[in-house]
């Protein structure tokens, strides 16, 4: 994803329409948009006060829902809704990692509103973990304590986690894998699991004898203009009726990025964090 320097980065925006091209029907000059240029083919150039994007790819914003929560729930938003499509969470105890975060966030609410028997969330401090159940989770642990697959297992009386949606790699992983139920299946996505995915002999020994499955997700291609416009749609309505909470983690002027990175990078923030030009 490291684009060829100099490079704007920035893959999701939201704002005010300045002008349409002579073929564009549906959108006019002075409509609240979001633009996916993530999915238009361009990845790149959210870093700006003005951008292009195919139209195709912009989807209206509700007036009652910021700019910035439209933001948050682009790519994030549309990785929760669509790893609930591909391993729906209905009657199933889940876990999720990285659960305070921006799709993780997410995720704890939509697996509820899915009907997930159990939903528990994994963090790495109590403030986060207290702020995951303030959106719901039922019950949340410490990913990074010794053995934690042990507390998933007491949560659920034994019985393990069916689904586990995980996006930090590493051991979280290998723990993970010990915390799942037999016949529980694993989904993997994210950045960091492709930095840093390992399993050995005695963790391959598990996921065969207990028949459980590892499932890659990525979003970007199972995105249309159409899937990718009903499924904002859908997210929008969610949240500007109140039925689905955003956080946002913090706003920056545009000028400021370098800030919200490290902001990023220490790993203290949580939901979204936003750029405004």
């Amino acid at each position: 994803m490291t684009p060829p320097l100099p490079s704007i980065l920035g893959a999701e925006v939201a704002g005010i329409v300045e002008a349409v091209g002579t073929e564009v029907e549906g959108i006019a000059p002075g409509d609240r948009v979001a633009g996916s240029v993530f999915a238009a083919g361009q990845s790149f150039g959210g870093y700006a006060e003005y951008v292009v994007c195919d139209a195709g790819f912009v989807t209206p914003i509700p007036d009652q829902l910021p700019f910035e929560h439209a933001v948050a729930l682009m790519v994030q938003g549309l990785t929760a809704f669509h790893l609930l499509q591909q391993a729906p969470a209905a009657d199933k105890r889940v876990m999720i990692s990285a659960a305070a975060g921006g799709v993780g966030s997410l995720l704890v609410q939509l697996a509820k509103r899915a009907g997930a028997k159990q939903v528990i969330a994994a963090a790495s401090t109590e403030d986060k973990r207290e702020f995951a159940r303030s959106l719901g989770a039922d019950a949340a642990i410490d990913y990074t304590a010794d053995d934690w697959s042990q507390a998933v297992r007491r949560q659920t009386d034994g019985h393990g986690a069916d689904i586990m949606y995980e996006s930090i790699g590493g051991a979280v992983v290998r723990e993970g894998l010990k915390a799942l139920a037999p016949l529980g299946q694993m989904v993997i996505y994210g950045s960091l699991n492709i930095l840093d995915f390992s399993l050995g002999v005695p963790d391959l020994l598990g996921l065969i004898f207990q028949n459980q499955t590892i499932t890659g997700f990525a979003t970007a291609p199972l995105l249309t203009p159409k899937s990718l416009q009903d499924g904002l749609t859908h997210l929008f309505g969610m949240a500007a009726a109140g039925e689905l909470a955003v956080t946002i983690g913090g706003v920056y002027p545009l000028k400021d990025a370098g800030e919200a990175h490290r902001a990023l990078e220490s790993r203290h923030t949580r939901g979204k964090i936003v750029l405004a030009a």
